[in-house]
């Protein structure tokens, strides 16, 4: 299949500077407007995504009124366009104006081909992530990982992971601590299988007593027991077609595992107080924040239902070892509280960010989903700050001898949580980082890093 052309948009009134353009950007379909006029009229038609635009423009070249104008109107037809503005008039005071209008960057001139390549290539990937996140928002059974918020590399794995395992008819464990969205993925699991037209069926192992753990999994017979005042299905005749889905599988009663190994062995059930085998087809999924493999060493998980319970095993990282979700998450959550509880808290303080952002999260999302919620509620200001989240200083990582290898991870780290902070945007980046655009460019490159 032919990969289409990417259309761009270069609005720039020097006749050099377009020529020079169409070369740098000949993998593109790009067209070269030279007034506000021409620029509108080409956009309204084709709506390209990514959009150079230089403030200088006639009948103004010398300031930059028809610059914004230009920048104004195409946001007012398509808010989502990323607008790359370019300019040597009052640099500072312009690039402020135009981050402030809605621009996703800001270039001065003289333009270093090389480094604008770079933003342009970029703002169309930022682009195509959006729309294809919208295009999931919209379709929930399409997107199947409905919920999930996150730009780390360790949970893309998981989450790809979740996409080659769904379609197979196994068994899959999730391993995680407390808070880290194992039910969740176990979710995606059902939307993303065959299965997804069927129910849903979860149960917490860990929050019901033993004597009630197995009417409620397997079912009982009218008269059973007392209070057994009819036939009631267990969770898993419920889930007939569907998942099944045994949260914290590791506090299962001894007991009921060898019950749950003959199901998983003969796919049939037997009520409590009832004769009839049933058999019923349902996927199951498991998760866990014991360490199982200990659990067997010491006797208390039986070590042939861990092999039928983990034909697939996925491990799911904690939100402190997933770099910039923290703050990702609590913006999102920050909107979603302002929404509920009819609030206009703007955003978080600096000293609110550093101390997310450093804060090793023990209770994982839910925890940092809870500390939201709550400034949320007491925060008198208008901005978040660490006092109202209540937040210490995170724990010291490890040591690391190889004074190499602690650069290294302290530059990754630092430019994740900068483009986290700076919600993408790599002017606002480099400026929390303390250092120029082409050095934060060079960073980029020297770690490939995928921004």
């Amino acid at each position: 299949m032919t990969k289409k052309i990417r259309s761009l948009l270069v609005v720039e009134d020097d006749p050099g500077l377009q020529r020079q353009y169409k070369w740098n950007f000949e993998n593109y379909n790009t067209t070269i407007a030279g007034t506000r006029e021409e620029a509108i009229a080409f956009f309204k038609k084709e709506k390209p995504a990514v959009v150079t635009l230089d403030l200088g423009l006639p009948p103004d070249p010398d300031g930059t009124s028809e610059g914004f104008a230009t920048l104004e109107e195409i946001l007012k037809i398509a808010p989502n366009t990323k607008i790359i503005v370019a300019s040597g008039h009052g640099t500072h005071e312009s690039a402020l104006k135009a981050i402030a209008m809605g621009a996703y960057d800001f270039y001065q001139k003289p333009v270093d081909p090389d480094q604008l390549g770079l933003i342009v290539e970029r703002a169309f990937r930022l682009y195509d992530l959006e729309e294809e996140n919208l295009r999931l928002s919209q379709n929930n059974k399409a997107s199947g990982f409905q919920g999930l918020i996150t730009g780390s590399q360790d949970m893309y794995k998981v989450c790809d992971m979740v996409e080659r395992v769904a379609p197979a008819n196994v068994t899959v464990l999730l391993l995680g601590a407390s808070g880290t969205g194992k039910e969740l993925l176990a979710r995606a699991v059902h939307n993303l299988s065959d299965r997804s037209h069927g129910k849903f069926v979860a149960i917490n192992c860990a929050a019901i007593p033993e004597n009630l753990l197995e009417s409620e999994l397997f079912g009982y017979e009218k008269g059973a027991f007392t209070g057994a005042v009819k036939q009631t299905k267990g969770k898993i005749e419920l889930a007939e077609g569907g998942t099944l889905f045994l949260d914290e599988i590791g506090d299962l009663q001894f007991s009921l595992q060898v019950k749950l190994l003959r199901f998983l062995q003969e796919r049939v059930v037997e009520r409590i107080g009832g004769r009839q085998e049933i058999a019923v087809d349902v996927r199951v999924v498991c998760a866990t924040h014991q360490d199982i493999e200990k659990d067997i060493t010491e006797g208390r998980f039986r070590e042939d239902l861990y092999y039928r319970l983990s034909e697939i095993v996925i491990n799911i990282p904690s939100l402190a070892e997933r770099e910039g979700d923290s703050i990702l998450l609590a913006k999102t959550f920050l909107t979603k509280f302002n929404d509920e509880l009819k609030k206009q808290i703007k955003g978080f303080t600096q000293d609110a960010l550093s101390a997310i952002a450093s804060y090793n999260w023990p209770g994982n999302v839910r925890e940092l989903e809870n500390r939201i919620k709550r400034s949320v509620i007491m925060c008198n200001g208008k901005k978040i700050t660490a006092d109202d989240l209540e937040l210490s200083q995170g724990e010291g990582e490890a040591a690391v001898l190889n004074l190499k290898a602690v650069r290294e991870n302290a530059d990754i780290k630092a430019i994740n949580m900068a483009m986290a902070q700076a919600s993408g945007n790599v002017s606002q980046a480099a400026k929390i980082l303390g250092i120029s655009r082409p050095t934060f460019y060079g960073l980029i490159k020297q770690y490939n890093i995928n921004i």
